[in-house]
């Protein structure tokens, strides 16, 4: 499945928001630095969809806020 993500950085708390059209916001406290808050981001993603950490890829969107992320629950 695949999923649009807009990511907050440096928020206070962690959150997942599912938007309207589907797509996710999702608010994560590391900074967007060394990859620190896209490590965050498929942890998170993984706790919540149930799956693997390595079952979830972040296909465009590395060094942006809005992603296009695969998450394989197969």
């Amino acid at each position: 499945m695949k999923k649009t993500v807009k990511v907050k950085p440096n928020s206070k708390k962690q959150a997942i928001v599912e938007q309207i059209d589907g797509s996710l916001l999702v608010h994560l406290k590391s900074p967007p630095i060394d990859g620190k808050a896209n490590q965050e981001l498929v942890e998170l993603l993984a706790k919540e969809f149930g799956v693997s950490k390595s079952k979830i890829t972040i296909q465009s969107g590395l060094s942006g806020r809005y992603k296009l992320v695969n998450i394989d629950n197969d």
